[in-house]
């Protein structure tokens, strides 16, 4: 729970940051916009008047394409960001920032929780046939990861029998593979609500751009196809984020998979040396 409220909040503050930085950025476009609309009206009346101005207006206009062209693509991002609108798209955005940061989360953790365990087996085993259970117990206490923690559960059973070390390492796999897949039920809310918010903003930009047509009392192609652009571009956005989402959802449970794989395997090797080791005690 802690771990979530600290996610809300960065999420909060970056939503903040963000969208503070294109509202500014938005308002000093638009006065771009105004002084070009200015300088193109210029260009017109001197279309009016002489041919030359013509041609002037015509390599204007394809600098002003290059330029268009050679836009950054951060700058792009921005610029469809604010035409979305920064109310649904920030949502998206939060969505994506949360959902990274429990993929990162779970990574970097099973990432920590993957281990050699046929190195741990021939260290365990080792030292059973030295030193006794508790020598492989002290192994297990210096091994991290999932599997040497199933270990130290079974070895400390030892002395009530196989049957009880066996239950007490499958119990414990369960307990393991719960904690292995901790944050994924969030990870996989963001990955169906990301797309769910872009469609919502979808059919609210369609709902705005009928009121529009509606109070215009004329249907302006511009203003349909303008109008429908902008509701658009907040689904785009939200099946973008969800793609990515789902990207590293598969990894991490293809990564949770071998890592339970190998926690079976291991197991069952356990139990073959302790009955090993028990009928040479006998």
């Amino acid at each position: 729970m802690k771990k979530l409220i600290a996610l809300l909040t960065v999420a909060g503050i970056l939503m903040f940051f963000v969208t503070s930085s294109i509202m500014a950025q938005d308002e000093t476009e638009q006065i771009a916009d105004e002084q070009t609309e200015q300088v193109s009206d210029e260009a017109v009346e001197a279309n009016d008047t002489a041919e030359p101005a013509v041609d002037e207006a015509v390599e204007t206009d394809e600098e002003e394409g290059a330029t268009q062209e050679k836009t950054p693509m951060h700058q792009q991002l921005k610029i469809k960001f604010i035409e979305g609108g920064p109310t649904f798209m920030g949502f998206v955005l939060v969505a994506l920032i949360l959902g990274l940061a429990l993929a990162f989360e779970r990574i970097i953790y099973l990432n920590l929780a993957s281990a050699n365990t046929k190195k741990l087996l021939e260290k365990v085993e080792s030292a059973i046939n030295e030193g006794g259970v508790e020598a492989a117990k002290e192994v297990c206490r210096n091994t991290r990861g999932p599997v040497a923690s199933i270990f130290y559960q079974g070895l400390s059973r030892y002395n009530s029998g196989i049957d009880v070390v066996e239950k007490s390492v499958v119990s414990y796999g369960s307990v393991q593979m719960g904690l292995l897949e901790k944050g994924l039920t969030w990870i996989a809310l963001f990955i169906a609500i990301a797309p769910m918010l872009g469609f919502m903003g979808t059919v609210i930009g369609m709902i705005a751009a009928f009121d529009a047509i509606e109070a215009a009392g004329d249907i302006n192609p511009s203003l349909v196809a303008g109008g429908i652009k902008v509701a658009l571009i907040t689904t785009v956005s939200g099946l973008i984020v969800a793609m990515i989402l789902q990207v590293f959802y598969n990894y991490i449970v293809s990564k949770i998979d071998a890592i339970v794989n190998d926690m079976e395997d291991a197991s069952i090797s356990l139990i073959d040396i302790l009955v090993e080791y028990q009928h040479k005690n006998a």
